[in-house]
């Protein structure tokens, strides 16, 4: 019999069984990381290649990467997803600082045939000239668009100034990169980053052995030569920078650091300070800035990971009357978790939510395999999040203070305002 007046029994997190995936190695470089145990006839295929926009300039890495299925010297943009339409499969894809990812949902009898028009398209791209002038021309027009919202300016600029030591991940996009087609370049860049540039393949299916070894055989072909280099040791020399958008009523605020890679001893624990301060509805940040304050509908901070490095980041946008008192805020909050030890009610929730996003992020086999690479990608095994219950369920007061005098001080951060 239910009892309504009866609180259920919190039973606290200790252990989260993962399923390993199982893995083969394409080449010596590479890898295919297979979830087998799936309840249904679903299939979720990704493709990562060494493609992100660190890798070229004029923003080649992103009109080629819009380009994939922009046709063949058979088959038109059109023809192609419509043959993936027809097989019930839809793409999708993704461009970040380092890594380029074609993802393929279909059903499992389909994978085959869909992976076999995909492995087509693009190791038959043609760069055809009407695809090529359609695409140039909307990226140019959603450029220049952008080139208007205060919250894509900050972003470009703070990712300018923080990565400022490192001219691969701080050139940025220019209007005329899309009013110039250079073939040879996209060409050569295809070639390089797309069809030797795979770095890794995952896969979640319920799917037979020989879907697997047919899928190694159509894209094993595309393999890197070696393990790609990543940029690290970033240094910024900027300290707060304004930039003027024109006709903006609000402004946009950017502002962070470089800190460190998923596998520092402080990782763990700064995620835990992170969330207080600014990584869930309840945060600190929320509280203030927009709950009391009615500064902002949102304000947020996240850590981002990259290959050797990460930063942390702290963003909004806000009234223009009210940017400066923001910035009082945002900096009255860091020095309160520096000065004034976190309640035993505010580290319990906080302690809960974390392990609850935790186990939610562990639901079901894509979950799963989305949690393995995450570590596995930084050369890290599971343990990592056993470790994360262990430090999450004994995290105290003083070690959050800890790590706030160490990595929060004001000084340290770079502001980047636009408005």
């Amino acid at each position: 019999m239910m009892h309504r007046h009866t609180q259920p029994t919190v039973h606290p997190v200790q252990h989260i069984d993962f399923i390993k995936p199982h893995v083969f190695d394409v080449t010596e470089d590479v890898r295919l990381l297979w979830m087998k145990d799936v309840p249904n006839d679903t299939v979720r295929l990704d493709l990562f290649f060494d493609a992100g926009i660190i890798r070229g300039d004029k923003s080649i890495p992103a009109i080629v990467h819009s380009l994939l299925f922009s046709g063949t010297a058979t088959k038109s943009s059109v023809e192609i997803h419509e043959s993936i339409d027809a097989l019930g499969g839809f793409l999708d894809t993704d461009l970040s600082f380092e890594t380029a990812v074609v993802s393929i949902y279909c059903l499992r009898e389909n994978l085959d045939k869909i992976a076999l028009l995909v492995g087509e398209a693009i190791n038959g791209l043609s760069f055809r000239e009407s695809e090529v002038e359609d695409t140039l021309r909307s990226m140019g027009q959603k450029f220049r668009e952008n080139q208007q919202k205060v919250r894509n300016v900050s972003q470009q600029q703070f990712r300018r100034l923080l990565f400022e030591s490192h001219e691969d991940y701080s050139t940025l996009a220019q209007v005329s990169d899309f009013d110039e087609v250079n073939y040879t370049a996209m060409k050569h860049y295809f070639k390089d980053h797309y069809l030797n540039g795979l770095t890794r393949i995952t896969l979640v299916g319920n799917v037979e052995q020989d879907s697997v070894d047919a899928l190694i055989d159509l894209f094993g072909k595309w393999a890197v030569d070696c393990q790609p280099v990543f940029g690290k040791s970033f240094e910024t020399t900027q300290k707060r920078n304004h930039f003027l958008v024109d006709g903006a009523v609000q402004t946009a605020i950017r502002m962070g650091k470089m800190m460190f890679p998923k596998n520092h001893p402080d990782y763990i624990g700064f995620q835990f300070l992170n969330t207080i301060l600014g990584d869930y509805f309840g945060s600190r940040l929320m509280s203030n800035i927009r709950e009391d304050k009615g500064y902002t509908y949102g304000i947020g901070s996240v850590i981002m990971e990259l290959h050797n490095d990460g930063y942390f980041v702290i963003v909004t946008e806000v009234g223009k009357d009210v940017t400066e008192a923001t910035l009082i805020e945002i900096q009255f909050e860091l020095k309160r978790l520096q000065e004034e030890p976190v309640s035993g009610e505010e580290l319990d929730l906080v302690r809960n939510y974390m392990l609850g996003q935790l186990l939610k992020s562990a639901d079901g086999p894509y979950a799963m395999l989305d949690m393995y690479n995450s570590v596995d990608m930084y050369g890290i095994d599971l343990g990592f999040y056993d470790r994360a219950i262990a430090e999450i369920r004994a995290m105290q007061p003083e070690r959050l203070q800890e790590l706030a005098k160490t990595h929060l001080n004001w000084e340290d951060f770079l502001i980047v305002t636009a408005g």
